[in-house]
């Protein structure tokens, strides 16, 4: 039985369990009892608010795998370097573990949240053919990479501090790290924005 047909409502805020009050059944203005948040059923409006921060990091996915996200010089020549060409470039200076941290946490990860909360929230509001404990794991695993998105920015940031030889090698970030970390920050958003209780709500219709 779910909590909110036991006429319990979990408090966003502390996770406290308060028992609706019967003059309020939809616990529109009802406070939590431990914080004095507001209470609600489910978080307002969260499929739009989720879908409206996956779209936006969606379009700044574009910029930030387009403009130049480092520049590597070398001897004092080097070249903006886009995150895919980055990742070829620092192959050839035969930083291959860095690589593939950057590849991972800036293609792979990106690409894979964006997707996965979009079938996510489609299978939800379609009600397709998936089963709500496959759309849990898929979410637990989302919020799971979502730790890892910023590793590649500490990476350029590590290296852009360090790495300053002068005319024998330096690093430099470009625009398109800023619009990736944008990416990061508003996928990570929409996850939180998202309520994994509507997964369950949906579950008489899914198929197993």
């Amino acid at each position: 039985m779910r909590t909110i047909d036991a006429g319990i409502y979990i408090c966003g805020e502390c996770h406290q369990l308060n028992r609706q009050i019967e003059s309020d059944e939809q616990g529109h203005d009802q406070l939590c009892e431990r914080c004095g948040g507001q209470l609600h059923a489910r978080k307002p409006d969260s499929l739009r608010r989720t879908w409206a921060l996956l779209l936006t990091s969606a379009l700044m996915y574009i910029p930030a795998n387009v403009l130049p996200i480092m520049t590597v010089y070398s001897l004092g020549k080097g070249q903006p370097d886009t995150i895919m060409s980055g990742v070829i470039e620092l192959i050839n200076y035969g930083m291959m573990p860095i690589a593939i941290v950057v590849f991972v946490a800036s293609i792979l990860v990106p690409t894979f949240k964006l997707v996965g909360l979009g079938l996510l929230l489609y299978s939800i509001q379609r009600k397709q053919p998936l089963s709500a404990r496959q759309r849990t794991l898929m979410y637990r695993f989302i919020e799971w990479i979502g730790r890892w998105s910023m590793l590649d920015i500490f990476v350029i940031t590590i290296l852009v501090a360090l790495v300053k030889f002068g005319n024998l090698a330096t690093i430099e970030a470009g625009f398109g790290a800023v619009a990736f970390c944008s990416v990061v920050v508003l996928t990570m958003l929409a996850a939180v924005a998202f309520d994994p209780r509507l997964i369950w709500d949906n579950a008489e219709a899914d198929v197993t």
